[in-house]
């Protein structure tokens, strides 16, 4: 049977701060993004992950001890050929508790795996939209003035689409990623730490600010260019001024990546 506190490292009799200390040192160690990201290390951690989440639980922990103390302490009161020293029950007891490890292990693997996914998504979204946004205010396409009736009624329908997709998007990053500061009452009421890493105020400013930066730098670089005789030739991808059409692209641009992202991602 696995020893969780040999695996973080920590007495038996360690508190919940201790486990909870020795988890963010160990965790910060075994990332299996700083060792490769080899299957091992995904494992590895994956272990020390089921160990600090087994006793930073109340009842998982006095669960564990007690079947920590069977194993290693022979038989204990209660009749059942599970309590028993015979090497038929023993067999029985390590190959359930072994099937029980590794169902946990497997979903702590996947579940690390959704988290890099969500993580993913959060930068190619965050990305896509500064990166769009920079490239429109600096080239300023002439889509709508060439486009028909019928495409432009495709583009201002992807352009509502993709303005869906992108607020249900930072929508779940917001969720998953933010919280709310607590009062001063409550935080010295409560002295656990947040495990989301950003407030909603960070997050929102980031944001912002990243959109504005980006909407600046491309009119900045585009009223540059038009100085330079290389791009004379290629006139038809500039455009004078801002317009309105162009708040359109964005958008689109991070539907179209995210949904590339989404197969891509599908297929591996």
């Amino acid at each position: 049977m696995v020893d969780y506190y040999k695996v973080l490292r920590v007495k038996r009799t360690a508190s919940a701060t201790e486990i909870k200390s020795a988890y963010r040192r160990l965790a910060r160690e075994r990332h299996p993004d700083l060792n490769g990201g080899s299957e091992g290390a995904a494992r590895e951690f994956a272990l020390i992950s089921l160990a600090y989440r087994t006793l930073s639980d109340p009842q998982e922990r006095a669960f564990y001890d007690t079947q920590l103390q069977r194993a290693h302490g022979g038989d204990l009161p209660g009749g059942s050929v599970f309590h028993s020293n015979n090497p038929h029950a023993q067999r029985l007891r390590r190959m359930a508790i072994q099937a029980r490890f590794d169902r946990r292990v497997d979903q702590l693997i996947e579940a690390d795996r959704r988290e890099n996914f969500l993580l993913q998504q959060a930068v190619f979204t965050t990305v896509t939209l500064f990166l769009s946004t920079f490239f429109v205010s600096w080239f300023k396409p002439h889509f709508w003035a060439r486009f028909e009736l019928l495409g432009r009624a495709i583009l201002v329908t992807l352009f509502f689409i993709g303005l869906w997709h992108l607020a249900a998007r930072l929508k779940s990053c917001f969720e998953h990623y933010t919280y709310t500061p607590k009062s001063i009452h409550d935080s010295i009421i409560n002295a656990d730490e947040p495990d989301k890493p950003f407030t909603r105020f960070t997050a929102s400013t980031f944001l912002i600010l990243g959109y504005l930066l980006s909407l600046a730098g491309g009119l900045y670089v585009g009223s540059a260019m038009k100085y330079f005789a290389l791009f004379d030739d290629i006139h038809y991808l500039f455009g004078q001024h801002f317009r309105p059409d162009l708040l359109f692209y964005p958008p689109i641009a991070v539907l179209i990546v995210d949904s590339l992202h989404h197969v891509a991602s599908k297929i591996d």
